[in-house]
């Protein structure tokens, strides 16, 4: 059963608080700084990790009289609901890159229609890219994206990455790109007792999650699916224990298909290494959607 969040720490500190939370999707840089606060020194032992997930973009939308990031100073801004991602660390880079703003906290829509009223100068929303309800605008809408850049003080927390033209066509010309960073999410659970039933509620979900991954891969589910690797890890947590069971099987399998692999094309002309694990990781998201069938 799905619960509604709003994308920040709350979505955490439900599951360690509420009984009906088994799981959350978070942003890792916000779960990361959990253990630093007094009152959640435990939850190393309390939390697990399921699996990384995908990049989500901070897409910083402008009016037309706004052409950059130093022309909001003074302004009023939306970092979007109080307590969210968006709000937590927009209000950060904002003041990292010395910008001082009016903040409101609205929701997307209301914070759309603010904008075109022009009672607010920009909105933040922390989202993978593309965003739905953006790919409907175009610059006639009043509205573009403002870069935002990367710097080292900005590393440690965020990841460089880019909008184009074939992410909000709209909006981004052909051959154009805008500049902006991310930040990590994945996926968090409780960390039931091995025994409990819950315990055996999640270890389930992980195997039906795993078993039919595929299936988020195809063109009816949003493209940052493609980008989850599940074997991927987490440094400073432990994964859940069903989860990594699993993963080692994975991984067993897939080193038995490397080598077939690695036999069949030996007479072809791919020498590069990156193009041989670029073909092999195809080969595997092919063998995926056949399963997935």
């Amino acid at each position: 059963m799905p619960l509604v969040g709003n994308g920040g720490i709350r979505n955490i500190l439900d599951v360690l608080t509420l009984a009906g939370a088994d799981m959350a999707i978070a942003p890792v840089v916000l779960v990361d700084r959990l253990p630093e606060a007094r009152t959640r020194s435990d939850i190393r032992s309390k939390l697990v990790y399921i699996a990384p997930l995908f990049a989500e973009e901070f897409h910083l939308l402008a009016r037309s009289d706004i052409a950059r990031l130093s022309d909001l100073s003074g302004k009023r801004v939306n970092l979007g609901e109080a307590g969210s991602a968006s709000a937590v660390l927009g209000r950060e880079l904002l003041n990292a890159l010395d910008i001082k703003v009016d903040e409101v906290n609205l929701g997307l829509d209301a914070a759309l229609d603010e904008m075109r009223n022009g009672k607010i100068s920009a909105t933040l929303l922390v989202s993978g890219k593309p965003v739905k309800l953006l790919t409907r605008y175009t610059p006639t809408d009043g509205i573009h994206f403002l870069p935002i850049p990367t710097f080292p003080a900005l590393q440690q927390d965020f990841l460089p990455s880019t909008f184009g033209h074939q992410d909000y066509p709209n909006i981004i010309g052909i051959g154009e790109s805008i500049n902006t960073v991310a930040i990590k999410s994945a996926l968090f659970a409780y960390n039931w007792p091995t025994q409990s039933e819950r315990f055996r509620l999640l270890e389930l979900f992980v195997q039906t999650l795993f078993s039919r991954f595929s299936e988020f891969l195809g063109d009816a589910h949003h493209p940052k699916w493609r980008e989850v690797n599940l074997g991927a890890s987490l440094p400073g947590w432990r994964r859940f224990r069903p989860a990594e069971r699993l993963l080692r099987r994975q991984l067993e399998g897939e080193a038995g298909l490397r080598d077939a692999f690695d036999r069949s094309i030996e007479q072809k002309s791919i020498r590069n290494p990156t193009d041989r694990e670029e073909l092999f990781r195809e080969f595997l998201r092919w063998r995926e959607r056949r399963q997935g069938r």
